[in-house]
Order: C-alpha cells, then structure tokens, then sequence
C-alpha cells in the first residue's frame, strides 16, 4: 500500500464488503510483513449486483469481486451500470469478439483501454499508451495520465484577440520568431 490512509481505506472497504447482503467471500487471506493488505475475492450474481449501487466502488488494492451472470443481456445491463473504468478486459474466442459489437461499443463509453485475452500492464510513458477514461476513472476524460497525449492535462487554450503583435508571446506573433509549426487560417504554416 502507497500510505497509511490508502491501507485504511483498503481495510474498511474490504470490511463493508463482507458484510454485505448476497455477496460470498471466496478467498481471504491475511496480511503479511511484505503486503500490508490481505487479498480478498468476492462473488456476486448480476441481480445483486445491479441492486446494490455501492459494490460497483473502487476498492484500491488486492481485491476483485467476480459477478456473474447468466444472459448476453444480463451482461450489458452489467456493462451499462458501471462508472468510468481505467481498462476493461474481454476474455473470449475471436468468433465471439465478432458476435458481440455491442458489447464493445458499451465498454468504448465506460473505459480508456480495452484488451483482449490479456491483462492490463504497468504503464509506460510512449506514444500508445493511454491511462484514463470516462469520470471517475479520471477527472477530466479528454486527456490520459500517461504517454506522450498526457502533456494536454497540463494546457489550457487562451485567445489573444485583437492584440498588437508586439503584446502576443513569441509563438503567436506574425513574424514567427521561434520558427515552430502553427496552424493559421485552417492551414499549417511555419
């Protein structure tokens, strides 16, 4: 665990969900010297799922809760309920990748990285690596945390109207003193 806080939290969100209604503790384990955290795994059908809106809340740390469901249908209600994720995972066969668009197109809007038949990695800051998605994944969706897209988390877009060209920064001005590549007029122009 990062702090002392994020551990506390840890422990009283796992503690709340052992006590809640319909959901089963498969797993648990207990705290060691190396993990401050004792792992948990916890099971739940769809239909208690959908009826308790607090077990779709993050629990940062070394838990999932599997939920299972029994219809395609069933499954999208699922996708459908859940806030911004950061990833979303499809383990499947490549004809059932192809049978399920609308599947993919709910998790589109719910997660800034989808995979298939894999597991998300660390992040990594290059050029294809996306790290956010739709709130509360990120506060702010149009941007990633992570890669070479993460510097527009940091800009903010000002329009200098109608001043002098002596008052604009350097990379407004006319002349183009630091010779980068703008676009003026709808067209890139050095």
């Amino acid at each position: 665990m990062l702090t002392p806080g994020i551990q506390t939290s840890y422990q009283k969100g796992v503690t709340s969900r052992f006590a809640q209604t319909g959901v089963a503790t498969v797993m648990q384990k207990t705290a060691t010297a190396n993990c401050g955290a004792a792992p948990a795994l916890f099971k739940i059908d769809a239909a208690g799922f959908l009826a308790n809106a607090t077990l779709s809340e993050e629990i940062f740390g070394p838990t999932t809760l599997l939920v299972t469901y029994e219809s395609g249908e069933e499954l999208l209600s699922l996708v459908r309920s859940l806030e911004g994720q950061l990833t979303a995972t499809i383990h499947g066969t490549d004809e059932e990748l192809a049978t399920n668009g609308e599947l993919i197109s709910a998790l589109e809007k719910k997660a800034g990285r989808l995979l298939f038949n894999g597991y998300p990695t660390g992040v990594e800051v290059c050029h294809s690596m996306v790290h956010g998605g739709p709130y509360p994944a990120t506060s702010d969706g149009r941007s990633t945390s992570v890669g070479t897209r993460a510097i527009f988390r940091f800009t903010r877009q000002v329009c200098f109207q109608s001043f002098p060209d002596a008052a604009l920064p350097d990379e407004l001005k006319e002349e183009n003193p630091r010779g980068i590549l703008r676009l003026v007029d709808g067209e890139f122009k050095k």
